[in-house]
């Protein structure tokens, strides 16, 4: 848990939640918090499994993967590719796109052809290639005169898509089934402060939605796990403009490291579908493997 990336403090979040499920399910734990010695931690530690709480880059990139690989220690979630071409937002909807998933228009650019003028009309939304929790998206508004200016830490090259008013929608996967449709409702946009400050969203679960969405969205789901070669647990984002019927649904990106905090989708789920969060731990443990 823990770890480099933005998302690091979730991370230890999601890590202790995961710890504290564990330990009443009788698992001796150790919780490490991942650094640049995390290969001589874990054979120091000498584990049976790990159980991959990281989120956003170096633990749901396929690079941690890679170590536990290498190591020969059984983890869980996503493998290496699976892990990789999720976190990857171009490679990851063109993977979509060949499965039949819609996804919403747009490209890559670097940061001076953002700044330098529009690279679609607005509405859009410009956000890192390789990052979740929605950390650094900025929104163009449909009248903006200027494009956005972007901050400067931000890894290049950047995802520009064109921006799908309407509704907040997930679906949690686990074992390859999806389990239902979550309706995520918030003042503004569903930002990093509003997934993870409690009071800040609120979840509607399972999601009061037409019956031909809900489905769309749950088979979109499985293709998507499957298309990516996910495992264990992933969580797929939706947005739909419900003006436009099944044609304004768009899936938006898969996280094969979903957040597993008080304020999380997956545990929600799980527990909708009568599994509580020790128990989605402890099936989480159990599913570990390598060559995942």
């Amino acid at each position: 848990m823990g770890g480099r990336s933005a998302e690091r403090e979730v991370s230890l979040s999601s890590g202790h939640e995961c710890v504290t499920a564990l330990r009443e399910m009788d698992y001796d734990v150790t919780a490490i918090d991942a650094g640049q010695d995390i290969a001589e931690r874990l054979m120091e530690s000498s584990p049976d499994v790990v159980f991959n709480a990281l989120h956003g880059r170096w633990g749901e990139d396929g690079c941690v993967q890679g170590i536990l690989e290498w190591l020969r220690i059984p983890y869980s979630h996503s493998g290496v590719l699976a892990s990789a071409l999720a976190m990857d937002k171009a490679r990851s909807k063109a993977a979509f796109v060949k499965a039949g998933i819609p996804v919403a228009d747009g490209g890559l650019f670097s940061r001076k052809e953002i700044e330098s003028g529009h690279v679609m009309t607005p509405p859009y939304v410009v956000k890192p290639n390789n990052e979740g929790s929605s950390v650094g998206v900025c929104i163009v508004p449909e009248r903006a005169n200027r494009p956005p200016d972007i901050d400067g830490g931000m890894p290049e090259p950047l995802m520009v898509e064109a921006y799908v008013a309407g509704r907040e929608l997930t679906v949690t996967v686990k074992g390859g089934k999806a389990l239902c449709v979550t309706e995520i409702i918030t003042d503004g946009w569903y930002n990093y402060d509003a997934k993870y400050v409690p009071g800040a969203s609120r979840h509607d679960l399972p999601a009061n939605l037409p019956d031909v969405i809900t489905e769309a969205c749950l088979a979109h789901a499985e293709t998507a796990h499957q298309a990516l070669g996910c495992r264990g647990v992933s969580r797929i984002d939706f947005r739909w403009d419900d003006s436009r019927g099944l044609q304004g649904l768009f899936a938006r990106e898969t996280n094969t490291q979903p957040g597993m905090t008080t304020t999380s989708i997956v545990p929600e789920q799980a527990a909708l579908r009568g599994t509580s969060f020790p128990e989605l731990c402890d099936w989480i443990v159990k599913d570990a493997s390598c060559e995942r």
